[in-house]
């Protein structure tokens, strides 16, 4: 039978309605009765017992705000009534030990990906085209222009014969009511030209709006990025195009780059255009070289690899009052699976990691690595109220109206995407994984930044749970979209890849749900499912500037 509410955790002082629930109705729930002061909409909480202001919250185990004034028992708690709140926390011992999961089922797995000479092993093999500053980006869209139709990369154009209906439509006079009243017919053909490169997955037309006019924090950062693109094992090789005069300079990038590759010998292509003069010589150069690039990137093949050559980046955006308890959880233990079989996994979002800052930097395998979380979200925390923000301004409206009120709940349910490994490494942007396990990365929570720094750290598939549904995607790793409820599944099934609603509707368990969504991970990595996401051309990055963004 269909459970109507939950408690999440044994000391929580707050109940999660898993359906709407109304006023003077009786719920139960081992062996207690609830009785609803008020309507309460699926998703959010209500109060197990009356608080008086001060008044501790509690939810899955923590400390996530404080009542602000008197809530009778079974209150819908709100931003009306309850306030953000956090535990302090400090350098404590050591927690490394786990509940290791069986992974019988994924013993000996492997996946067909692309190896590199570094020892990596890409889910995809792809060129990128890179500007180094955004005067650039012009000339990276002439190159996407010459370039993806005579390739045979380019989206098929399904909404084309739909925009010339309607312009026919306009010449015959017709009016602006039968306009709006035509439907598109998803049956429309379309025509796709067929890949002259056969084992090169897309050329990636990367633009941004950094390079110059910032700080040199900021261009050093943006080649350290950059540079986890070009080395990134999804990618085969790069064309970078520099103006000359900019912040990132070409030496930087290549400082950057034999950081993260001191063997570094995929072929790049850099041209400078204040070098190189004319317009037409630099494209003409550019097609060229990058033509003789995908050649030879060309000649690799998907081959089998072990599991453990996976790196899953963990992200969520547009969170519901569901993804801490199906969505989140549910990849979590994928995360620990992924672990025990020697893999790694990348936690970012730090705005997001407020209030279990004691529970990850305990589970840091060494001092040192728990020291460095402590400061780093410290300091990130207040570079936010000098400019009068804070953790606390993190939830976003669509996050409060489906029950995340604080931060503190939307941190405590969006760290269940670690699992329960030890953290092996704490890096700060925009830092490159160098250790199997759970990797923390210092990012914002804006999704498309935290993502980008992900892929930059090394993910060569990312996992991003959502309760409201978001299109990101990522230009040389799948991203791949697990909703938190059922509801969304069907109402956005072209960007959806799995569905997780399954856990709140009692179908399956976590660890159930976690075991389907490696093996889906999986496939993608083979390339035997194409995620939504690269199906539907959702290509998002934005680089982060290290000033404040939550």
């Amino acid at each position: 039978m269909k459970k109507s509410i939950l408690k999440v955790h044994p000391n929580d002082n707050v109940i999660v309605a898993l359906r709407g629930l109304a006023k003077g109705e009786q719920v139960a729930l081992n062996g207690h009765t609830y009785t609803l002061a008020e309507d309460v909409a699926a998703k959010h909480k209500f109060t197990e017992h009356d608080l008086a202001p001060g008044d501790k919250v509690t939810m899955y185990g923590v400390l996530v705000g404080k009542a602000q004034k008197e809530i009778p028992a079974g209150t819908r708690i709100s931003t009306s009534n309850v306030k953000h709140a956090s535990t302090e926390f400090e350098l404590g011992n050591r927690r490394t030990n786990w509940r290791v999961p069986d992974v019988s089922k994924f013993t000996g797995r492997t996946f067909k990906g692309f190896h590199r000479s570094d020892g990596s092993v890409g889910t995809a093999n792809h060129w990128v085209v890179i500007p180094m500053v955004f005067c650039e980006n012009n000339n990276v869209e002439v190159l996407k222009e010459s370039l993806l139709d005579e390739l045979g990369f380019s989206r098929p154009k399904k909404y084309n014969r739909f925009a010339q209906q309607l312009k026919e439509l306009y010449a015959s006079g017709r009016s602006v009511q039968d306009i709006l009243n035509v439907q598109f017919r998803e049956d429309e053909q379309v025509t796709k030209s067929e890949r002259l490169f056969q084992n090169i997955d897309g050329v990636k037309f990367i633009s941004h709006q950094g390079g110059c006019g910032g700080t040199r924090q900021d261009a050093q950062a943006l080649c350290g990025l950059l540079a986890g693109y070009i080395t990134h094992p999804n990618v085969a090789g790069a064309t970078v195009l520099s103006l000359g005069c900019q912040n990132a300079q070409v030496a930087m990038l290549e400082e950057e780059i034999a950081k993260r590759s001191p063997n570094f010998d995929k072929p790049l292509y850099i041209l400078e255009q204040q070098k190189i003069g004319t317009e037409t010589d630099l494209i003409s150069q550019a097609l060229k070289q990058t033509f003789a690039g995908l050649m030879i990137a060309n000649q690799v093949e998907r081959e089998d690899a072990p599991i453990s050559k996976l790196c899953l980046g963990l992200e969520c955006g547009g969170s519901d009052g569901f993804s801490g308890i199906s969505a989140n959880p549910a990849i979590g233990y994928t995360s620990d699976l992924l672990v025990a079989c020697g893999g790694s996994v990348i936690l970012s979002e730090f705005p997001e990691l407020c209030g279990v800052e004691q529970e990850l930097s305990d589970r840091c395998v060494d001092e040192n690595k728990a020291v460095r979380f402590i400061d780093i979200m410290r300091r990130y925390n207040e570079r936010a109220k000098e400019v009068g923000s804070g953790f606390d301004m993190n939830p976003s409206p669509g996050n409060i109206k489906d029950g995340l009120i604080t931060d503190a709940i939307k941190s405590a349910g969006a760290a269940k995407k670690g699992g329960t490994s030890p953290v092996t490494d704490v890096l700060d942007y925009p830092e490159k994984v160098s250790k199997a396990g759970l990797n923390l990365l210092c990012t914002p929570g804006n999704d498309v930044e935290s993502t980008t720094a992900e892929v930059a750290a090394g993910a060569n598939v990312v996992l991003f749970t959502t309760g409201l549904g978001t299109p990101t995607g990522n230009p040389v790793a799948p991203v791949i979209k697990l909703s938190s409820n059922t509801k969304l599944y069907e109402k956005m099934q072209d960007i959806i890849d799995i569905n997780t609603g399954t856990i709140i509707e009692g179908e399956e368990t976590i660890e159930q749900a976690g075991e389907r969504i490696l093996d889906f991970v999986i496939k993608v990595a083979s390339g035997e499912i194409v995620a939504k996401s690269v199906k539907n051309g959702q290509e998002d990055f934005i680089p982060w500037k290290r000033g404040v963004s939550l």
